[in-house]
């Protein structure tokens, strides 16, 4: 039905086995020509691991270091096992592959081992576009070895800054160019045909809204039970197991349970960005020159209403601007973000798998 949209699949790794993930992903990679992305997800909520048959979640880093030998594996599949030059197709002879020129992986690890053959023939990128969202220091150094695409949620101006030059250090750091990474923050967009009208939407919306919902959520983000604080009373966010860039920013920030629910006013918690076509063109301009952000997480504040709203109004003012394209490019998801092929760089820690 489409062309040029890109899919981005959020999975969590902790709960599927890589050499199944790889499979699946090569096969969705097959369906929609070279569109497709993974979101790479670690987990964070103990009620989940409970769920799924483990006692608690691994600690933090633990579970990024978990995930990088998790990407190993896969890499080894996607990059490793059949060669460019594998597949023949010689229908007279009746071979599909040369099996000399598909490799069985062999892992033995500290979390997984694998024994076999990635059973797909390679997709047009291979490897998924990789997106993830960590942006605590362990996090942003798997972000700097593996992530193609990094979500931030920053609750400033100055707070972003201070997270894409952290990132952009820690890419040069791991033998990557400071560009090899997207980074799209999230941001709520409310805009109409005039001011007036935008900010009618979003006094609706935040009739309609539950700041408490935002809150629990935030607890589930935190660790943090709030229900045990009066709405003034300083917040303990020590000893969390949870995602730790949240809970390092609401320290920071000192913030109570009555800012925050001020924050959830549309019950999440990404910036809220209203007013007209225009304003809003350019503050989301103001954002990208200041921070160095490249782009933006549109949360579905009401469906599909605030998506038509951006397209209709938000899109041609950033195209009048010279912000947005006009066009799309042609190629594979990864090619459209990067216009450097379908494949991932030789900049990459998956280079290392190849077998050429």
């Amino acid at each position: 039905a489409t062309r040029h949209l890109g899919f981005g699949v959020t999975v969590n790794l902790t709960y599927e086995q890589p050499y199944l993930l790889a499979r699946r992903f090569s096969t969705l990679d097959h369906l929609t020509r070279g569109r497709v992305g993974w979101n790479i997800v670690t987990g964070y909520l103990d009620s989940a691991a409970r769920a799924m048959g483990l006692d608690a979640q691994l600690a933090h880093d633990e579970r990024y270091d978990r995930a990088d030998e998790y990407l190993e594996v896969l890499y080894k599949l996607w990059e490793g096992s059949w060669r460019d030059d594998a597949v023949l197709r010689d229908k007279a002879a009746r071979v599909f592959a040369d099996p000399a020129r598909v490799r069985k992986v062999s892992h033995q690890g500290r979390y997984y081992k694998v024994d076999g053959y990635h059973l797909s023939e390679p997709s047009r990128q291979r490897t998924p576009v990789l997106f993830q969202a960590g942006s605590s220091g362990r996090g942003q150094r798997f972000a700097a070895r593996h992530a193609e695409c990094v979500f931030i949620s920053p609750p400033t101006k100055e707070a972003a800054r201070k997270t894409v030059s952290a990132l952009r250090e820690q890419l040069v750091a791991a033998g990557r160019r400071p560009d090899d990474v997207k980074v799209f923050m999230g941001a709520a967009v409310v805009t109409g045909r005039t001011e007036a009208e935008a900010r009618e939407k979003h006094a609706e919306y935040r009739d309609y809204a539950s700041r408490e919902a935002g809150l629990a959520h935030f607890a589930a983000s935190t660790g943090v039970d709030f229900g045990r604080y009066g709405l003034d009373d300083p917040v303990d966010y020590g000893g969390g197991n949870a995602i730790e860039s949240a809970t390092k920013t609401a320290a920071q920030h000192g913030w109570t349970r009555r800012k925050l629910l001020d924050l959830f006013e549309l019950g999440g918690r990404y910036p809220a960005i209203v007013g007209d076509a225009s304003q809003v063109a350019d503050t989301l301009a103001s954002w990208v020159d200041e921070t160095g952000v490249d782009g933006f997480n549109l949360s579905r504040t009401v469906v599909p209403e605030s998506y038509e709203d951006f397209v209709d109004l938000v899109v041609p003012a950033l195209q009048d601007r010279g912000r947005y394209k006009t066009a799309y490019a042609e190629g594979s998801l990864r090619h459209k973000l990067f216009a450097e092929g379908d494949r991932l760089p030789h900049r990459h820690a998956a280079a290392a798998f190849r077998d050429l």
